[in-house]
């Protein structure tokens, strides 16, 4: 009997240990966060299926996902604006996850806000604990995320691919949001000194001394996060040449790029402090610092066809974006030991054929990632039957099924 009950148990044994080897969301519960009054969601480690209308509150769902990670989530949205209308401006998301360090309960939210009050910051809790802010949540999850709103990435402006580039650095090198915010403070800080027609070389020198090392520095980053990209793309190509996901190519493009790509960081400093400081007049003009990294752009292309990205169709755009966000995927699994992150993919089925769909569904699986997917067809999702939790979201509410 002790023998056929191992037998019998062992399906549940191996989930169970597939489980503990994964980072996932076990139970969520959002109140006057957004659509939802109060919600309680429990969730299983495979990946999980969000069905309903446009505007039911699939995204919301999503959203408060996003923000067990540092950030303001997925759609970079001030924090007050999150609290569900005709509420008392606070909200709430709880949730128990299973981390790189182990099963922990993570809470984060907002209190009452006073009219006026543009300063709330969110309210983070680990296990109960309050902490400083809310980049500890780093070191428990990874999220990476797909949204409409990123169906542009290639058409538009360079800010939005710098973003990009940054979150997939900052999943694996949480120390880099810290280098990017220094030098982001630092041109704030000059740009002010400018503005307000303040000449004392002193003051704008020491502004310009940390733009120039952190400036650097995120290059630095930047071009070690693409090269590592482009590693694993070719890799993913070699296995899979018929992918219905076409390979991308990638480039940094930027006066502070090319001159790392070719020299020592330290003369590329003292370079690009020079330079601040030679444009000082032409910057003052401007109203903003005309040259560093924040002005560098992610050139993508459609490799297999060799032309930009931009010029691509919607689908073939949508195919690249997915093949960039899986590869991402892949590089974080591949930096935390086996661990792929949580994928948050909002309508990710548009402008998807049944053969990418049904492509994409067995990358899910093969990363071995909770994702949770939205749509508004659930047949859409009909492949991942029996491998996937699939819920019905309606104004606010969720079911199972």
């Amino acid at each position: 009997m002790a023998v056929e009950q191992n037998i019998h148990d062992q399906p549940r044994l191996n989930q169970t240990a597939a489980a503990m080897q994964r980072l996932w969301v076990e139970r969520s519960q959002l109140t006057n966060f957004r659509s939802y009054r109060s919600v309680v969601l429990e969730t299983g480690p495979e990946p999980q299926v969000l069905a309903g209308a446009n505007g039911a509150g699939k995204t919301n769902l999503l959203e408060a996902i996003s923000l067990l990670v540092p950030g303001h989530g997925l759609r970079g949205v001030h924090y007050r604006d999150l609290a569900r209308a005709g509420g008392d401006g606070s909200w709430s998301v709880a949730a128990r996850v299973h981390s790189r360090i182990g099963p922990v309960d993570i809470g984060t939210g907002l209190k009452p806000t006073r009219d006026g009050d543009e300063r709330a910051s969110r309210i983070v809790r680990i296990d109960g604990e309050s902490k400083g802010s809310a980049g500890v949540l780093a070191d428990y999850l990874e999220i990476v995320w797909l949204t409409p709103a990123m169906d542009g990435l290639f058409t538009g402006p360079g800010s939005e691919r710098r973003q990009f580039l940054d979150r997939l650095i900052v999943c694996f090198d949480p120390g880099y949001r810290t280098i990017a915010n220094r030098f982001e403070k630092a041109m704030q800080s000059r740009n002010r000194l400018l503005a307000d027609g303040v000449s004392d070389n002193a003051r704008l020198e020491g502004f310009e001394i940390t733009m120039a090392e952190a400036g650097v520095a995120v290059a630095a980053a930047r071009q070690q996060a693409i090269r590592a990209l482009i590693r694993l793309i070719e890799d993913r190509r070699s296995l899979d040449p018929a992918s219905p996901f076409p390979w991308a190519t990638l480039a940094l493009e930027g006066a502070i790029d090319a001159d790392l790509a070719a020299n020592p960081a330290v003369d590329v400093e003292d370079r690009y402090f020079r330079a601040l400081r030679q444009s000082r007049e032409r910057d003052r003009a401007a109203g903003r610092t005309l040259d560093g990294p924040h002005r560098s752009d992610l050139a993508v292309g459609h490799g297999p066809k060799a032309m930009p990205a931009r010029l691509s169709s919607s689908g073939e755009q949508k195919a690249l974006l997915l093949g960039l966000v899986l590869a991402h995927a892949e590089l974080i699994r591949q930096h935390r030991d086996g661990l792929a992150p949580i994928m948050l993919l909002d309508e990710v089925t548009a402008h998807l054929d049944e053969f990418r769909r049904a492509a994409l569904f067995t990358e899910i699986q093969r990363l071995g990632a909770q994702a949770w997917m939205t749509g508004t067809d659930k047949s859409a999702f009909a492949a991942l039957a029996g491998q996937a939790q699939f819920w019905r979201v309606d104004e606010g509410s969720i079911t199972s099924g």
